[in-house]
């Protein structure tokens, strides 16, 4: 449940990206902006972030994907998601 209100102010150019990105997400501006608060460095800490990046370096073995087939397989999943738009390039 949310308790708190914030009043940010923001462009015209802004307000109109981030409507236009809600829309296409079928969400609201206030949900998308509480994402972006989440996932834009409020959540890990710089030591986090730190022993994450040591992590992935240590990883060994899996399998290497290249761009164009990650491209791909990206594309796929989301053909399969209801009202999702398929890349264009």
């Amino acid at each position: 449940m949310f308790t708190e209100r914030m009043q940010v102010l923001i462009s015209r150019e802004q307000r109109r990206r981030l409507e236009a990105e809600a829309k296409r997400r079928h969400s609201s501006v206030g949900a998308l902006i509480r994402e972006a608060i989440d996932t834009r460095g409020a959540g890990a800490t710089p030591e986090e972030r730190s022993r994450a990046v040591a992590e992935i370096k240590s990883m060994r073995g899996g399998r290497f994907i290249s761009p164009e087939e990650l491209e791909r397989v990206i594309d796929e999943e989301r053909e399969r998601l209801p009202g999702r738009v398929r890349r264009r390039r």
